[in-house]
């Protein structure tokens, strides 16, 4: 079904049998599933097929084809539409997939996920963020293009809703592809007045989404009438592609649940089958046979077909002008490869700084020096920040700006966009060829939160700088100091959260971040200068997630746990505890999720059971029971205040005196129960 440019071609019956197919395969699945939202699908369905069968660019035979278009249903929920395209595209796809519909490690979840269906652009599921992940696909394929315009040549499309467009996370994005002015965009919006609740003027009337997105830099259309002028929709599409300065919005008014008797056009046909009456019904009146399930006219799977063939030709064609820069400028063409393949560099983390014990530096400003040495040896790499980048460092000194002027700078100004950001740093990663990253201040991680956890579950390599990590902000008070955001991040599964103890870990955890192509990384940096207490090469421990640091002097009689900036303190308390004869082992474990993967013998070698044990960190102490057992946990569990951050953490207990008690105070314990191990 995709290929390559529009067909002029008058619609005829086949197509209207394609959109009826469509909307009776949705109708089916979530029937038999009892679970799903048909109402999108069935509204939807002509503006889907028109972008599909005329004008997207894709290969079913080769999902993964990097020059394609992409498309992503924003508008997860009705994943059915997206299923059904797919299906009836070529890709692999089939009817039994449709009929597991809902079920158990099917192919067709209630959600598209990138991982469990071929030709599924991103993971949508949270409204809004597929719309921001389409920008940041935009800005991946502006970039690469500008570096390959003879081989990077696609568009990116994103079908969004009334609840995708209520959403911060879309406006944000929207303002953001505007600046920049991301003229390879275009949003298929459904406008069909209808939510969960009712309709949208319960909640959503008195805004003029058109009028915003123009004075967003937006190009903008309406199609009044999107369940019948597939003529309108045709031109509105075409009329999209030849803007290229502007991102183009497609207002598209559509019926919800189109078709159905009782139902159509109201929030009833929104999240729930339709029943057995009304469903049998609906596909009466789309000229279906009730009595049919999951039926497709041959008619319309020869045309699919036919399309698929075309995408084929185009595939094909796209490879052989790839072969023919293979011949004529080799290095070029294997530099694509490499980047598209996910890569790195020969010699990428050559050259990078080394610290002695004479410097003392925030590790915001190692990571800073850590980045632009990456950058230097690594082209792909670039990113931004929350208009932060003078305070979490993160600027790639002399590599430019990404502007609506220049696609070859480096430097991503997301503005005061964390949400934006964070979706946008997903679209990067998902579209391939480049390795990118996102910062913020620490505390306004939580506006981030969606799209992380959306990238740890769909796998994404992007790195997450946040800086100003605890109570030791000090001034800005406790608005802008941390201290639950660790163990909550912590809680997210495939999420790497780094938090380094010093410059050289800092560095290394740099390197853990780059070489890591499975899922995201967080690293959490200070601001206030740390000593610095490791070598590069005992800094390497920090791949193992932890390592001791410091071993004591005398018979050994404590363990202290530490990250980051709570290190120097743990290393100070021991030496004071050593001189008094209680041997304290220095731990440092910047990462737990690393330090979990490792071999239970290397674990036990760190942290020896029977030994009592005791936790510091600038953070809440919930979840450090893991490690300490009946032990000890010097931490902060209410919010911070606005004062010097010295004065903060001496006043909420983070001291050295803190720590030596609390390791006097779990010895003693220890030595009244010789049994308990922690």
């Amino acid at each position: 079904m995709p290929g390559s440019a529009p067909s002029r071609r008058p619609f005829d019956e086949v197509d209207s049998q394609a959109i009826a197919a469509i909307r009776g395969l949705a109708i089916d699945a979530v029937e038999k599933a009892n679970s799903g939202h048909p109402g999108l699908p069935m509204g939807a369905a002509p503006m889907a097929w028109v972008l599909w069968s005329r004008h997207l660019k894709a290969c079913p035979s080769d999902p993964g084809w990097p020059d394609r278009d992409r498309f992503v249903l924003s508008a997860g929920h009705g994943s059915m539409l997206l299923y059904a395209l797919l299906h009836l595209a070529g890709y692999p796809v089939s009817v039994d997939d449709i009929r597991n519909f809902r079920q158990w490690e099917s192919r067709t979840p209630g959600h598209p996920e990138t991982f469990a269906t071929p030709g599924v652009e991103a993971t949508t599921g949270p409204l809004g963020q597929g719309a921001g992940n389409s920008v940041g696909m935009a800005i991946a394929e502006r970039v690469l293009r500008a570096q390959f315009p003879d081989l990077v040549d696609h568009r990116v499309f994103a079908l969004v809703s009334d609840g995708d467009l209520m959403e911060g996370v879309a406006c944000e994005a929207a303002s953001l592809a505007g600046q920049l002015g991301l003229g390879r965009l275009v949003w298929l919006y459904d406008q069909n007045d209808v939510t969960l609740d009712g309709p949208a003027s319960l909640s959503f009337s008195v805004e003029d989404v058109a009028a915003r997105h123009r004075a967003l830099g937006w190009h903008v259309q309406t199609v009044a009438d999107g369940d019948h002028d597939l003529e309108g929709i045709d031109a509105a599409i075409a009329a999209s592609l030849a803007e290229t300065e502007q991102p183009s919005l497609i207002v598209v008014n559509t019926t919800i649940g189109y078709g159905a008797p009782n139902k159509a056009g109201k929030s009833a046909a929104h999240g729930a089958p339709l029943g057995a009456g009304e469903a049998a019904a609906a596909k009466a009146a789309l000229g279906l046979d009730p009595d049919a399930v999951f039926a497709v006219p041959e008619t319309v799977r020869e045309r699919c077909a036919a399309r698929a063939r075309q995408g084929d030709a185009t595939r094909n064609a796209w490879y052989g002008a790839l072969g023919q820069t293979r011949a004529e400028a080799p290095e070029r063409a294997a530099e694509l490869e490499r980047r598209l393949g996910g890569g790195l560099p020969d010699g990428w983390d050559e050259g990078l700084p080394a610290f002695g014990p004479e410097d003392r530096l925030a590790t915001r400003d190692a990571s800073g020096k850590a980045m632009n040495a990456l950058a230097a040896r690594i082209p792909e790499f670039f990113g931004g920040d929350a208009d932060l980048s003078c305070s979490t460092k993160t600027a790639l000194v002399g590599l430019g700006s990404q502007s609506g002027a220049d696609a070859h700078g480096r430097n991503l100004h997301y503005g005061v966009r964390e949400h934006a950001m964070g979706a946008a740093a997903n679209g990067i990663a998902y579209h391939g060829g480049f390795r990118t990253f996102a910062s913020t201040f620490f505390c306004f991680a939580d506006y981030m939160r969606p799209s992380v956890r959306l990238a740890a579950l769909s796998g994404l390599p992007v790195v997450y700088v946040w800086t100003h990590d605890s109570v030791g902000v000090g001034e800005d008070g406790p608005t802008h100091q941390p201290v639950e955001h660790l163990m909550s991040l912590r809680a997210m599964p495939n999420l790497h959260v780094v938090r380094p103890a010093d410059a050289n870990e800092t560095v290394e955890a740099w390197r853990h971040a780059l070489r890591r192509t499975d899922g995201p990384t967080a690293l959490v940096l200070t601001r206030q200068k740390v000593p610095t207490l490791t070598t590069p090469e005992r800094a390497a421990g920090l791949h193992r997630g932890g390592y001791p640091l410091r071993h004591p002097e005398s018979e050994l009689r404590a363990v202290v746990i530490a990250t980051g900036s709570e290190v120097s303190l743990a290393v100070a308390a021991a030496e004071q505890l050593d001189a008094e004869g209680v041997g304290v082992r220095v731990v440092s474990l910047p990462c737990w999720e690393l330090f979990e993967a490792q071999e239970p013998a290397y674990r036990e070698s760190v942290l020896p059971a029977g030994v009592p044990r005791v936790a510091v960190e600038a953070g809440a102490t919930l979840g450090w029971e893991r490690y300490v057992g009946d032990g000890r946990v010097v931490g902060v569990d209410r919010f911070g205040a606005s004062a010097p951050g010295a004065e903060v953490a001496e006043r909420l207990g983070l001291t050295e005196a803190a720590v030596s008690r609390a390791v006097r105070v779990a010895v003693e314990e220890s030595s009244d129960t010789p049994d308990r191990a922690p």
